[in-house]
């Protein structure tokens, strides 16, 4: 375990659930994609993970690694305790396999996988680094099963960062919000997401609700995973103030939320400029609503890193976001857009200064697609990620747990 800076590492990445889970939103695909580019340089990559896929499973086989696109996938079972992936299959083997890893990457916290990885690592000396993914926000803990959470953090959650090699952050804003526990942690490194490129043009035909939603003309997108964290409540209630602004929100629906701003839009005498596509939207429906776009808005609660909004830019679109999302600092620091705050009027003016001026937009979103191809392109931030890795090896294995 005592990775030289040329050898490849074989690593070993524990996460609650894979592809084809795709309505579990961006964690999802960026876990996969940071997977596929370790394998693509060579790297032994494999990853546990649990079959669940909302309600019901996903249909790939159990107990036995399979390829997807270079990265060893063994997905195992869930029967009960599922909101927490329990998995005893996972948990022996674990116990079985985590020795011959270099390291181990957990992602997520709150959930049994976390808590089993981090064990066996420790049991075994493996170092291992912990991705939070955005959960560990206070307010978020604040607003949602916080007395739970909080028992979590005191009795699980708190000793696997402490003893981990190194805490990895897709931002700053991340990286504060971990911080604040005041825990006596190891290093927190930031190291971004990467962006995808757009897929090439496609003929295939539009789905019906994408074609309907476009239809109007230029709007403002909002793409992701429709829940309250994205506070999109806050945008509904800024286009009372925008006269002639069409926003499209797109996304798996997660415990019925869709329903919640519909009546959002009804109450703010907007319904007839918000389009809701409460479903999973990928290929050239994903690239339509792109490109019927004249600005991206991410109003977030909270939004660790910010993938759709980076995949905004990768497309040349200009992206108004709240300080609370984790790549407003790089919205800000590039010109790629506007951060304002997070009340209605304050994004209600960002969205009339944008909407009125096609030409501010396309500048905007010009500085944003040129910094996102120069800064993240996922082979770039693997090589980051494998130096992490390569750097709590050579520390040497890590203490033993009681």
């Amino acid at each position: 375990h005592q990775a030289l800076a040329s050898e490849p590492l074989r690593l070993l990445h524990v996460v609650p659930t894979y592809l084809p889970a795709v309505r579990y939103g961006g964690p999802i695909r960026s876990v996969h994609a940071l997977c596929r580019e370790l394998a693509a340089a060579g790297h032994d990559t494999h990853v546990f993970t649990t079959s669940v896929d909302g309600p019901d499973d996903s249909d790939v086989p159990l107990g036995v690694p399979v390829d997807v696109e270079g990265v060893k996938v063994t997905y195992f079972p869930s029967r009960v305790l599922r909101r927490l992936y329990w998995s005893p299959p996972m948990r022996r083997a674990l116990d079985g396999a985590t020795g011959g890893f270099d390291a181990v990457h957990l992602h997520s916290v709150f959930l049994w996988p976390i808590l089993a990885g981090a064990r066996a690592a420790r049991a075994r000396g493996v170092p291992y680094v912990i991705s939070p993914r955005g959960m560990l926000v206070p307010e978020l803990i604040r607003r949602k099963s916080r007395l739970v959470k909080e028992a979590w953090i005191r009795l699980v959650d708190r000793a696997n960062l402490e003893h981990a090699g190194a805490v990895h952050a897709t931002s700053t804003v991340e990286a504060r919000h971990i911080a604040s526990f005041g825990w006596r942690l190891p290093r927190i490194e930031v190291i971004p997401h990467g962006v995808d490129d757009p897929p090439p043009p496609s003929r295939a035909a539009l789905s019906p609700d994408i074609a309907t939603a476009i239809a109007g003309g230029p709007t403002v997108l909002a793409f992701g995973r429709l829940n309250w964290e994205k506070g999109l409540d806050r945008l509904i209630a800024a286009l009372g103030e925008a006269p002639g602004v069409r926003a499209v929100m797109a996304g798996p629906d997660a415990e019925g939320h869709a329903a919640y701003l519909a009546a959002e839009a009804a109450r703010v005498g907007v319904a007839d400029r918000v389009t809701i596509v409460a479903r999973h939207v990928s290929g050239p429906d994903k690239e339509a609503l792109f490109g019927a776009a004249r600005l991206f808005a991410m109003t977030s609660l909270s939004e660790n890193f910010g993938i759709a909004a980076f995949e905004a830019m990768r497309r040349g679109l200009p992206v108004l976001a709240t300080p609370d999302v984790g790549m407003s600092e790089v919205v800000r620091d590039v010109q790629a857009g506007m951060v304002v705050d997070p009340t209605p009027p304050a994004i209600a003016a960002g969205l009339r200064a944008m909407y009125a001026d096609p030409e501010l937009c396309r500048r905007q979103g010009e500085a944003g697609r040129r910094h996102v191809v120069d800064h993240y392109g996922w082979p770039a931030v693997a090589r980051r990620m494998a130096d992490l890795y390569r750097s709590i090896a050579k520390t040497g294995r890590a203490g033993v747990a009681a």
